[in-house]
């Protein structure tokens, strides 16, 4: 049944304005007409929100005589955040063995451009044959 909740915790946060609830309620508890307030939307389309998201269990609801405080579940994030988890450790992995490599291709391609510039690097000493050509060609004028 992980999966069903999963699927669930993932579903209400799909939405943007459910995400944005959540916000709301990380800061603390709230009734309905205070979580609608940001939001150009009826108070019964807030409520069908907070349905999806109590569903979830990512919030609660409370009784205070008329008013229902909405809370944040912080233990229904848990599951996703254990189910992320899993991928960032893979992605962190991922990005590491990407550094090395690079780093290791880096290096390689400094030692290649050294070796080639000092192929390229004419010789400090004279040859005698150009010593000889450069003789002849200063006699001819």
């Amino acid at each position: 049944m992980q999966t069903d909740q999963l699927s669930s915790t993932f579903s209400a946060l799909a939405d943007p304005t459910r995400r944005a609830i959540l916000a709301s309620l990380a800061k603390g508890d709230a009734n309905v007409q205070t979580l609608a307030s940001p939001f150009d939307m009826s108070l019964p389309a807030i409520s069908k929100h907070l349905k999806v998201l109590e569903r979830a269990g990512l919030i609660e609801r409370g009784r205070d005589a008329q008013y229902r405080p909405c809370r944040l579940k912080a233990d229904g994030l848990k599951l996703a955040a254990t189910w992320l988890e899993h991928y960032r450790r893979f992605w962190e992995e991922s990005f590491d063995r990407l550094e090395v490599f690079l780093r290791e291709m880096q290096n390689e391609q400094k030692t290649v451009t050294r070796v080639s510039n000092k192929s390229k690097r004419p010789s400090r000493g004279r040859s005698k044959g150009n010593n000889n050509a450069r003789r002849k060609q200063k006699n001819e004028h």
